[in-house]
């Protein structure tokens, strides 16, 4: 029996089986990071994503799979870490705004709406890279467009998405060299195929059948250490703990969540200016989220006057799914619990209890502002409180072993009472995550994304930043500092592999400068003395060492020392980072 049709209910299904598939291999995907470092986080990254879409979707129902699409993509939107998950929450963003005015779906109305979240992918990564997910989206809706005339039946069509998706997949390799030399396709084009298995399974389980896996490629396995294990760290936030704010100091007290359906009501197709809304909302509100699209509105304030709120979004359609809450009450009752810290009101997304923040303070008039505030992204003791002297405001922990979500930089911007605030990433992975928290703040705060992509890199950024100069020279000069400091990673090897003709082994050391591996050695000292003498050129530099939580005093003296008598004219600074996973840091600056 042909299935014709998915309306909310199969799609909602759907989800929750993807998700499931995705989690279930979320190390096998990360086992295909390219570097074979212990901490790929492509599979982590995407799971995290994808169980935030899922946390919505089971606090919102509905039965329309244009709701249900729109529910998911706001999750996702919100949870997003990562490039692979910004990446994918856009995907289900471009979907969604296609299947929202739907009820159901049939085969031909499937394959445009997954053509539409591969458009919008595209359209949110400024230099696109074939041979990764986006390639393996792209192929699956091309190849769905074309089948999807030739049948009516979701269910066949589903299969030929999979089985486009695993054959572009498998061809990633030659799509971008590196993934050939090291024998491995795209993670993150891996972790979409194992989220349209679940589509599948659930699709032919509804039919009585059961799903063949495809075989997996052939992949070493990872090989860890036991000397250095992988510790999971948790985003946490520097701020004022609840004990410390009055109850009476919540000014914008209710916190409200909703949607607005635009093809509802009595607004008559009232046309939308979100910057006029918006406008509007802070008179008696802040902590403005606004999410639209032709046909739905998400809207996230507090404020004083919850009427007045609702009032206003009535002219732009029916609104649906009204969640508000008391945050003095909620303080109160924490209070009375004796709690230091209070969870956040749900935003979008669930967030795990640890990386929960309390409800943000009410932002203080324009003319008691900072002119500027900062993020920064880091995970080591001693490398936060390096930022923390620079004058950073917030230090989300994260890094390489986690990836703070959209939500998380969104949060963290709501906190800081400035005009205007930098965000500092620190890492490749993290500079999309954020750039999507500061695009849903468009028109309500001033955000600049300093594209950091290491820890040296944003070290030297914010030692650049001068308080009396604008936004737009300091934004030039943080950049500028960025491209003159060099950056050095060393780590150990998860497996065996080859890259760029170095033969690496599983269990020793390679070092890492500015992305690109360049040594490695079986003992630690080696490798980073092969590493600094790839990254000093003229002997004169500044170096500085940030050793990492399994670094020993001895072996960081000797290092020091090392570097002494071998460059006797550099200027040599060290650190205790306290970082995960890497011995040492570096950074050489002229």
């Amino acid at each position: 029996m042909s299935k014709r049709s998915l309306n909310g209910t199969d799609f909602n299904a759907m989800v929750l089986a993807g998700a499931d598939q995705l989690q279930k291999h979320a190390e096998h995907v990360n086992s295909l990071n390219v570097f074979p470092v212990p901490d790929g986080d492509t599979g982590t990254n995407m799971n995290l994503t994808m169980s935030a879409g899922v946390a919505e979707l089971k606090r919102n129902s509905a039965s329309s799979i244009g709701s249900c699409a729109g529910i998911l993509s706001k999750g996702l939107l919100m949870g997003a870490r990562g490039n692979s998950g910004v990446i994918l929450s856009q995907l289900f963003r471009g979907f969604s705004r296609y299947a929202a005015p739907y009820e159901e779906l049939n085969t031909l109305q499937f394959a445009a709406a997954l053509q539409s979240g591969v458009d919008t992918a595209y359209k949110a990564v400024v230099k696109p890279v074939e041979g990764t997910i986006l390639t393996v989206a792209k192929e699956a809706a091309k190849h769905a467009g074309y089948y999807a005339r030739r049948t009516n039946d979701i269910t066949e069509l589903m299969s030929e998405v999979l089985k486009k998706a695993n054959e572009t997949l498998a061809l990633t390799p030659e799509m971008l060299p590196v993934l050939k030399q090291v024998g491995v396709v795209d993670s993150g084009g891996k972790g979409l195929v194992y989220i349209y298995e679940g589509f599948m399974e659930y699709l032919l389980n509804t039919e009585g059948k059961t799903v063949s896996t495809p075989v997996k490629e052939a992949t070493p396995a990872p090989v860890m250490p036991p000397a250095a294990p992988k510790t999971p760290i948790s985003p946490e936030m520097p701020i004022s703990a609840q004990a410390r704010l009055e109850t009476e100091d919540i000014e914008f007290l209710y916190d409200m969540e909703f949607f607005i359906n635009r093809q509802l009501g009595d607004a008559g197709g009232t046309n939308f200016d979100e910057e006029d809304f918006r406008k509007a909302l802070s008179v008696n509100g802040d902590s403005i989220i606004i999410i639209s699209d032709d046909e739905v509105i998400k809207v996230h304030v507090h404020s004083k006057q919850p009427g007045d709120v609702l009032n206003l979004a009535l002219r732009y359609g029916e609104i649906t799914q009204i969640h508000i809450l008391n945050m003095r009450e909620q303080h109160r009752d924490l209070l009375t619990a004796g709690m230091d810290i209070a969870p956040a009101p749900e935003l979008f997304a669930d967030i795990p209890p640890e990386q929960e923040a309390a409800p943000e303070p009410s932002i203080p008039p324009a003319d008691e502002l900072a002119p500027f505030g900062f993020i920064s992204v880091a995970s080591g003791e001693g490398i936060s409180e390096v930022f923390k002297s620079l004058g950073i405001d917030i230090v989300l922990s994260g890094g390489q072993t986690m990836n703070p979500s959209t939500e998380d930089f969104v949060k963290a911007i709501h906190s800081i009472d400035a005009k205007h605030v930098f965000i500092l990433p620190n890492n490749s992975n993290i500079v999309l995550a954020a750039k999507q928290a500061r695009d849903l703040l468009e028109g309500e705060r001033e955000v600049t994304v300093v594209p950091s992509k290491t820890i040296p890199q944003g070290i030297s950024a914010a030692f650049a930043f001068q308080e009396d100069e604008s936004a737009e020279v300091n934004e030039s000069n943080m950049l500028e500092a960025i491209a003159h400091v060099r950056s050095g990673q060393v780590t150990y090897a998860v497996r065996d592999t080859t890259f760029d003709d170095l033969e690496i082994t599983a269990g020793h050391f390679i070092g890492i400068h500015d992305s690109k591996i360049v040594a490695t050695e079986e003992g630690l000292l080696d490798t980073c003395e092969q590493l600094l003498r790839k990254m000093i050129v003229s002997g004169d530099e500044v170096i500085t060492i940030l050793a990492g939580e399994e670094a020993k005093e001895t072996e960081t003296d000797r290092l020091a020392s090392w570097l002494a008598a071998e460059y006797p004219n550099a200027e040599v600074e060290v650190h205790q980072g306290g970082q995960p996973v890497y011995s040492y840091l570096f950074a050489v600056e002229a």
